[in-house]
């Protein structure tokens, strides 16, 4: 009897990933990390900034250097 797609490891890979999902189970490989997005003076843009532990989104502003700025969990790379 030949496997259709559904069969084999990659299947119940997909079977397991998707119980975890509708439990809210994050993703065991998968970092969350805060990053800045704002505008500059040299890019207008909304664009990344940096990561919210290595720059303060509250002093970027107060000193003027970005504005429109937001802070956003992310999957880090």
């Amino acid at each position: 009897m030949a496997k259709g797609y559904a069969e084999g490891p990659a299947a119940e890979e997909a079977e397991r990933r998707r119980d975890e999902l509708e439990r809210g189970v994050r993703s065991r490989d998968q970092e969350l990390r805060l990053a800045v997005y704002g505008s500059t003076e040299d890019e207008p843009d909304r664009h990344f900034i940096g990561w919210r532990d290595e720059v303060d989104p509250d002093e970027l502003f107060a000193a003027g250097s970005a504005w429109g700025l937001n802070v956003v969990r992310v999957s880090a790379p």
